[in-house]
């Protein structure tokens, strides 16, 4: 490579907006601090270097953020644990540096004992396809009459479904909060300010209530998708309070997996904020619908309506390319739900998603 095309490399990099802008903002951190998830970001060019590490990777690695930021991965702690997905034993260093996806469990000392924790890694590249971040998150391992992965080393064979399961939505759920961080930060203008960390906000907020029903939950990876979506309806009409819009509310019990509640409760996030927003701009005031009503078949209705304005003439919802069609387009393929939308000018905006037991339960 030529020193020009060396200048120019560089150049490119450092003009490379989203992820690098967001981190820069200290409402952009907060909000991150907020993930359930421990997560740490590094920058790969010129020297791979940890530039941010949420509350969380703080607290499972045992590491303040003055040792880790600026350094590279070997500074953390860890070691692959015997029955790990790590092909041989490792540091989790060097396996954040080698390997991709899911690399196995860590055990992390802390005091006089270990943590054990799960750790996966994915890279973030720029629109042209270039490697720009690594993103790395930790999971404690769950323990259940001693963790998954103890009782792996004696019931391999019984357990094995139990551990792919869990790595397939703990994986799903990084590549849809880097998509989140990834795709909101692109549009971000001032690092301050802008609708864009509101609606960031609420959808984190959206994350947070499902992992919170999640871990208060008997049955690992099963969410009431009813009581998760009221939540998210609280949070949003209280966030968004305006005087004069009612909520009619109505849900019944009906749990669904956490690859189906996820989208879920984002797309309902979405069409509650917009609403809000601008369903009932020169009106005094009206009415927000949220029903999740069981059909008596096994499946069940989501209904998301307001009696507002409805949408421009030649205006689609989701609009092909932004975040909501991510969000949609992941809904409808997990649950194998339907979705119909009904707008017009002076009339309101009606969305129904319709779910079959066998799409949405499993």
């Amino acid at each position: 490579m030529s020193s020009k095309d060396l200048a120019d490399g560089v150049e490119h990099l450092l003009d490379t907006p989203g992820l690098a802008v967001a981190l820069e903002s200290d409402r952009f951190k907060q909000f991150l601090d907020q993930i359930p998830i421990a997560v740490a970001v590094s920058e790969l060019r010129p020297v791979e270097k940890v530039v941010y590490a949420n509350l969380e990777f703080e607290r499972l690695s045992g590491q303040l953020n003055t040792t880790v930021l600026g350094a590279g991965w070997e500074s953390l702690p860890g070691e692959a644990t015997r029955g790990s997905a790590a092909l041989e034993p490792v540091s989790l260093g060097e396996a954040i540096r080698h390997g991709r996806d899911h690399l196995g469990a860590f055990a992390i000392r802390h005091g006089d004992n270990d943590l054990v924790v799960d750790a996966w890694s994915t890279v973030i590249e720029d629109d042209d396809g270039n490697p720009v971040f690594r993103l790395v998150a930790l999971v404690a391992a769950a323990a259940s009459d001693g963790s998954i992965l103890d009782e792996l080393e004696t019931q391999v064979r019984e357990k094995d479904t139990q551990l792919l399961e869990l790595q397939h939505r703990v994986k799903n759920n990084l590549q849809m909060i880097t998509a989140l961080i990834r795709m909101e930060a692109r549009g971000v203008s001032d690092r301050s300010t802008g609708e864009g960390f509101d609606r960031l906000a609420g959808r984190i907020e959206a994350l947070g209530l499902l992992y919170r029903a999640l871990g208060a939950s008997g049955n690992m990876g099963v969410i009431d998708l009813g009581i998760y979506l009221s939540e998210i309806a609280t949070a949003v009409m209280r966030a968004h309070a305006i005087e004069g819009i009612h909520l009619d509310l109505q849900v019944d019990t009906w749990l669904v997996s956490l690859n189906v509640a996820m989208p879920a409760g984002l797309v309902v996030n979405e069409l509650l904020t917009n609403a809000l927003k601008h369903a009932f701009q020169g009106r005094d005031g009206g009415t927000i619908t949220l029903h999740c009503i069981t059909d008596g078949a096994g499946g069940c209705r989501v209904v998301v309506a307001d009696d507002g304005v409805g949408l421009t003439e030649g205006y689609v919802w989701p609009k092909p390319g932004k975040l909501s069609a991510l969000i949609v387009r992941s809904l409808l393929q997990n649950a194998a739900a339907g979705m119909e939308v009904k707008s017009s000018p002076g009339q309101g905006m009606r969305v129904e998603i319709s779910f079959l037991c066998a799409g949405a339960q499993v």
